[in-house]
């Protein structure tokens, strides 16, 4: 089974070609930090930092805000415990 990882700059999951964090990648993330939901949330705002960063040097207009952030954390608080 193939991760469901980013790909940097563009900031694509490399098993679905979607925007990262694909629902799979949300639910392994979930998983994967299962009872330490803000730990999740505190990595995935650096990452969050990370791909406005790449996104506005890459594409010709910047990321919006408000979509990125609810890609990035907006999801977090609404998830199922894993």
């Amino acid at each position: 089974m193939q991760r469901h990882a980013p790909l940097r700059p563009l900031w694509i999951c490399t098993a679905d070609a979607l925007p990262w964090p694909c629902g799979r990648a949300r639910l392994d993330l979930v998983a994967e930090y299962a009872g330490e939901r803000v730990n999740l949330a505190v990595d995935l705002a650096e990452l969050f930092r990370e791909a406005t960063a790449d996104l506005t040097r890459i594409c010709p207009e910047p990321p919006d805000p408000i979509g990125t952030y609810q890609r990035f954390l907006g999801w977090v608080k609404t998830t199922p415990r894993a």
